[in-house]
């Protein structure tokens, strides 16, 4: 890569910031710009679901609305994020080779987030790429990481990076399984993040934080990134994508045909009780929740429950990957017997079908989702 700008933006809207992202990867596709990589924050609070989901069943909009918090889609796959003054946003621009897919998306994350790693390794963090998308510290994630290539060959890749976080108001924006939130709640959730401020021991700041990224990639890639700013086209650029697209119901509001579906098991075991909460996506599990009074790592059960993040709702797959992670953990998840488990995910999966089953459908056979919101 030949990264040659780096453009820093504080302060922008949840429509602008999303607009230029895009922007920049088109142009970079086209040769019109010079690759680029943007480190900024947004002025409020905004949540931002990924491209394929559906917002209703991933964001509290109601909470949303009350609370003044934007919300909008991104144009990189992904789970739902909050991003705000506290959160710095990683963008990188560059062009797409002609073999590049997204069948090595999970590579190419890990090249491209090598920036971040080396940018907090200077600070005494020791992360790593783990799962599908995630920058983790002893197995908390503190990094989201999302790629999507344009239409002109462009590639953007796209970072979250946690300097600090509010938890409490992340749980009340984003659908959770939890059906109360509790301090218990919080606290858990809590355990499976991290922070950079939380690692690093000290109160940085955002800026402290965005300098160390940049070295960061200018090691990495051994490259020489100077600032820079806007051109005139790439404003008009960006303007007319925010207004034609970032600012279009259409395009926020978006719905899949595929409505998600839950289902809840809990199970007694000698360790305690263990309560599974799965959300099911057509045949794919789109998240796992892992509770109960029984003793154990944070970090064991945090790679279960990520690990069964968008998997196959298949026995077989299912099974093999939770022999992988006892694998791993096999000393952690002693107290927390497998073949319960796998008792509680069947249950939970069963149950999470028959709900899908109850969802209406209309005449022409279109899913109707019960309680929509019909923008």
């Amino acid at each position: 890569m030949n990264i040659s700008r780096y453009i820093e933006d504080n302060q922008v809207s949840a429509t602008s910031g999303l607009a230029i992202d895009e922007m920049l990867a088109s142009r970079v596709g086209t040769g019109q710009s010079p690759q680029t990589l943007r480190l900024y924050t947004y002025k409020s609070h905004c949540a931002l679901v990924g491209r394929f989901q559906n917002i209703e069943s991933e964001l509290n909009l109601d909470y949303c609305l009350e609370h003044g918090i934007s919300v909008n889609r991104r144009p990189t796959g992904g789970g739902a994020i909050i991003m705000g003054s506290e959160q710095l946003g990683v963008a990188l621009a560059i062009p797409g080779k002609s073999d590049d897919s997204y069948a090595g998306v999970r590579e190419q994350m890990a090249r491209f987030s090598r920036g971040i790693v080396a940018g907090l390794s200077s600070l005494g963090c020791s992360i790593e790429f783990r799962r599908k998308n995630d920058l983790e510290i002893a197995g908390k994630k503190i990094a989201g990481l999302g790629l999507h290539r344009t239409p002109s060959g462009g590639l953007l890749f796209h970072a979250s990076l946690l300097v600090d976080l509010d938890v409490p108001l992340m749980l009340n924006v984003l659908n959770t399984p939890f059906e109360k939130l509790s301090d218990k709640e919080i606290s858990t959730v809590a355990e499976r993040t991290t922070t950079v401020r939380r690692e690093v021991g000290e109160n940085l700041s955002v800026d402290e934080v965005r300098e160390k990224i940049l070295e960061g990639y200018q090691e990495a890639f051994q490259v020489d990134i100077q600032k820079g700013n806007y051109s005139d086209a790439e404003l008009v650029e960006a303007q007319n994508l925010e207004n034609s697209k970032y600012l279009d119901k259409n395009w926020i509001y978006q719905t899949t045909d595929v409505p998600d579906s839950t289902g809840k098991a809990k199970v007694k075991t000698a360790g305690g009780l263990l309560d599974v909460r799965m959300v099911l996506a057509g045949k794919m599990i789109k998240s796992t929740f892992i509770g109960g009074d029984f003793f154990t790592s944070e970090n064991a059960i945090a790679d279960l429950e990520q690990s069964l993040r968008w998997h196959s709702s298949q026995s077989k797959l299912i099974l093999g990957t939770i022999n992988k992670v006892y694998k791993r953990w096999s000393d952690d998840l002693a107290t927390l017997p497998q073949e319960a488990l796998i008792r509680a995910l069947e249950m939970a999966l069963k149950r999470a079908e028959v709900s899908a089953k109850k969802v209406a459908v209309d005449p022409y056979g279109c899913f109707v989702s019960p309680g929509s919101v019909h923008v």
